[in-house]
């Protein structure tokens, strides 16, 4: 890059969190018409980094330039101003509030929102249709899937007319044809100017879109490579260190049916269709993979086995026993382990610590309850083994959760959901927006307890997880369920078909 060329341009940040060090003495810099891809581990400083670039933090050390001019530490309004947008990977929205009114929140006063929400809902639509992001402005944010609320967040930042957009994590919910979508858009917008750092644990997405390739781990720059000049094998060697081998899947070998749905409806609410007469029967032994585009009715079915929706119709079989009354708390006591599909939102609470997040749904066991009174001794031995045994990079288990990376909060509501060893799982979106290492870590422990003769739900957007995974695939479409397949009996085609709603086909080998 020529002196002088640079849109922006982060100079030695550092910044720690007590003892951590999330970033030290970072430098990069960014060309107009240019993306720049940010690697690295989950806790390797990256979201950080761009907290402080939007002002969300402040460094201890270090400046920010945009288009020559040092930007004011600490102060969001500051950025936006110099015309940087950002797409949060964890949603800044008001559920109470409308997508039209979320996405144009602080760009006018509220008179004059009044005044021109007809033209907003306009604009919002033609960047809608332009994305391939569908989404209805007039409906309230609290009422949207976990995938439209993305596709709000990525549309926020586009009203504004950014010059720089940071994407941190912004295809984790959006299915591959929304991506493509995304990803045609962007590589015009470009051509234009449109600056973009782009972060992403999705390897192939790197290389399809971006011009350089920065990695950090461990908070430090660990390599600067051309994407052009770099293989994915070569990035994910610098992100981790180390080679990363995925875990190989041996045969499954086929247990009892440990849960059986028949017929079964749910009621109709917000954020996707009700289940319209579900059968699902799941074997010990045995991984079931669940697609779909979200919002079909995955929250639904989550929802039925974690105890947070009740059936209408039909019946519910759970260890051999037919399901009367439901709860979360029955679940529990059934041997089902959650993993929930928003580790913010559902999986955590982001003020408690660490220790109290990961008893809280047993915190009233014997093992951590004595007389009435929890046993915080316990409490802590518990939350260090999983620390421990999860590779969390956490300051100690009296740190409040909201400080963690999200990779590392998913890590602990896995060590959470499987140190019981249940007998069920539900795997929702378990590995969404976590490195490759921490993927082949997640996966290699659902496999484990496959091993042991859990049976598995695996609900994901990730169609190459699916089909590595799976032992038998579903696609669920508008609260409905396919005929199941086994291993290499669909072909992506297939699968993606049945994600859109088409006729379904018989399965037929690959």
């Amino acid at each position: 890059m020529t002196e002088g060329t640079a849109v922006l341009r982060l100079s030695g940040i550092t910044k720690r969190f007590g003892s951590l060090v999330a970033n030290d003495s970072v430098s990069l810099e960014l060309a107009k018409g240019e993306v720049v891809a940010l690697l690295g581990e989950n806790g390797a400083g990256k979201t950080t980094l761009m907290n402080i670039l939007f002002g969300h933090y402040v460094a201890d050390a270090g400046t920010v330039e945009a288009f020559g001019d040092a930007l004011p530490p600490g102060d969001p309004r500051a950025a936006l101003d110099a015309g940087i947008g950002m797409v949060h990977q964890h949603f800044t929205l008001a559920d109470n509030m409308t997508v039209v009114e979320n996405i144009v929140l602080g760009t006018q006063k509220l008179l004059a929102l009044r005044l021109r929400r007809r033209d907003a809902r306009q604009r919002i639509r033609e960047l809608s249709a332009r994305f391939g992001l569908a989404v209805d402005p007039g409906a309230t944010v609290g009422s949207l899937s976990v995938g439209e609320r993305q596709r709000v967040e990525i549309l926020k930042a586009l009203f504004r007319d950014a010059r720089v957009l940071i994407l941190d994590e912004p295809t984790a919910v959006l299915t591959p044809a929304e991506t493509d979508a995304l990803f045609a858009t962007l590589k015009l917008l470009v051509a234009d100017g449109l600056s973009v750092i782009f972060i992403s644990h999705k390897l192939n997405e790197v290389m399809a879109v971006s011009d350089r390739v920065l990695v950090l781990r461990g908070g430090r720059l660990a390599g600067a490579r051309t994407t052009s000049a770099t293989t994915r094998r070569e990035l994910a060697e610098l992100m981790v260190g180390r080679e990363v081998v995925s875990p190989a899947v041996p045969p499954a070998v086929t247990g009892p049916p440990l849960l059986i749905l028949e017929n079964v409806s749910t009621r109709r609410r917000p954020g996707g269709p009700p289940l319209d007469r579900v059968t699902l029967t799941l074997r010990g032994g045995e991984i079931t993979g669940l697609a779909g585009v979200s919002g079909n009715g995955q929250s639904a079915l989550a929802g039925l086995l974690s105890g947070t929706e009740q059936p209408l119709s039909g019946s519910m079989t759970v260890q051999a026993s037919e399901v009367g009354a439901w709860s979360p708390r029955l679940a529990l006591a059934s041997g089902i382990g959650r993993i929930p599909e928003d580790r913010q939102a559902i999986g955590t609470i982001g003020d408690m610590s660490v220790t109290e997040n990961v008893i809280s749904e047993r915190h009233a066991s014997p093992r951590f309850s004595r007389r009435g009174l929890l046993d915080w001794k316990e409490a802590r031995r518990f939350a260090e083994a999983i620390i421990a045994d999860y590779q969390v990079k956490c300051p100690s288990p009296e740190a409040r959760v909201r400080l963690l990376s999200g990779g590392n909060i998913q890590k602990l509501i896995l060590g959470r959901a499987l140190d019981p060893q249940p007998s069920i799982i539900l795997a929702n979106q378990p590995t969404r927006g976590l490195d490759v290492g921490a993927v082949a870590y997640v996966h290699g422990r659902l496999l484990e307890a496959r091993a042991r003769g859990a049976a598995i739900l695996l609900v994901s957007e990730d169609l190459e997880e699916i089909l590595s995974l799976s032992d038998r695939l579903l696609v669920i479409s508008k609260g409905r369920l396919s005929v199941p397949s086994s291993r290499g009996e669909r072909t992506i085609r297939d699968i993606g078909e049945l994600m859109a709603g088409h006729a379904e086909a018989p399965p037929h080998a690959a």
